[in-house]
């Protein structure tokens, strides 16, 4: 299953590095990423295939945000059905 994954938080090193850090742990594979620092603010949206994962699809997404509260990031995770028919007009 694919998904998409979203970072925002204050740049500082080693974001990029933790969360694929994170989602390599997790048997996730990184499909594509595009990534900008606004200012001071660093975000990230990448698309990325579960079917590789052990790890629950919720439990990932409870990691992720554990992980993110710990780095003052937001890190969310979204199955790619539900965020592509959330942004349809």
């Amino acid at each position: 299953m694919r998904a998409i994954v979203t970072v925002i938080g204050k740049d500082r090193v080693g974001i990029i590095a933790n969360v694929c850090s994170i989602l390599a742990g997790n048997g996730v594979n990184i499909l594509d990423i595009s990534q900008t620092v606004m200012r001071e603010y660093f975000t990230m949206i990448m698309l990325v295939d579960t079917s590789g994962s052990t790890t629950q699809f919720a439990e990932l997404s409870k990691t992720l945000d554990e992980r993110g509260k710990e780095q003052d990031l937001s890190i969310r995770i979204q199955r790619e059905d539900i965020f592509d028919a959330m942004h349809r007009i």
